[in-house]
């Protein structure tokens, strides 16, 4: 198994320690970030276990016990390595502050998981969560995910979500699992995307020609790949892409993370 650059007690003191004006990504595997700027810190999609039915290539860079300093955990959709049923009630407990913001058609089955109702915050499409802390101001708006299909109903509203992160003028689109549909260019581009976190693999989501297509449509400055590498059925690998950006879009600024490996943006 794969083991992260940065892990463990390491990791955490060195995002406690992060002090930038950007912010700072660090990749957990699979889709999982943390994102932090100044002093919060959101992660997104932590999948730090290994959900049944699936082999672990990538060893996670933390254990769910081991994240005491979330602000809030965003999870797009209620799938196992999106909203890890071993992972969010071990965060919660670690981070007692710490809320989990969610689509609002997913809250009965995270209940179902052990997130307290208290612990969360619903929210859907064209909806915005705000954090304050400190003196200190994030937003989050989400969008919604196609996964395979938009599967909007009117009280459900969209099961799957994508969350544009924003902290002052820089704004993180986490794409969570999406393929492409109509629209989505121009849901996207008002929000002047920084840097895009978007699946590669394909099954079901972007493929890696879709990925870096969109980041130039919209006109993210950056784009990172997600949703490979970490379990045994993904197929993807990140040699690809890489040749991909190279060869056909020069334009788009690109970065592929190790596991646990810190990003300032610049």
């Amino acid at each position: 198994m794969k083991q992260p650059v940065k892990s463990g007690s390491a990791l955490l003191d060195e995002i406690d320690l992060t002090d930038s004006d950007s912010p700072s990504l660090w990749w957990l595997g699979h889709s999982g970030f943390v994102i932090k700027h100044q002093g919060i810190v959101f992660y997104v999609d932590p999948c730090l276990a290994t959900p049944a039915g699936r082999t672990r290539t990538l060893a996670p860079p933390l254990q769910a016990a081991e994240a005491t300093n979330a602000d809030m955990i965003l999870c797009t959709h209620a799938h196992p390595s999106h909203m890890d049923p071993d992972t969010l009630p071990a965060m919660l407990q670690a981070s007692p502050r710490a809320r989990v913001v969610i689509p609002k058609s997913t809250a009965e089955h995270a209940c179902s998981i052990g997130v307290s109702y208290d612990r969360m915050t619903t929210t859907d499409s064209d909806l915005r969560v705000e954090y304050f802390k400190g003196g200190l101001y994030g937003r989050v708006y989400s969008v919604p995910a196609a996964h395979p299909e938009l599967d909007w109903t009117p009280l459900g509203g969209y099961p799957h979500l994508g969350y544009l992160i924003r902290f002052g003028g820089c704004t993180i689109y986490h794409a969570g699992d999406c393929r492409m549909y109509e629209g989505i260019v121009g849901r996207l581009r008002p929000y002047n995307v920084s840097v895009a976190l978007l699946p590669i693999d394909g099954e079901r989501n972007f493929d890696v020609p879709q990925a870096a297509q969109l980041a130039e449509d919209i006109r993210a400055r950056w784009l990172v790949p997600m949703h490979y590498g970490t379990f045994a059925d993904q197929n993807e690998d990140a040699g690809r892409f890489i040749d991909h950006m190279l060869g056909f879009h020069p334009s788009v600024g690109f970065k592929v993370f190790e596991a646990g490996e810190r990003w300032i943006i610049p």
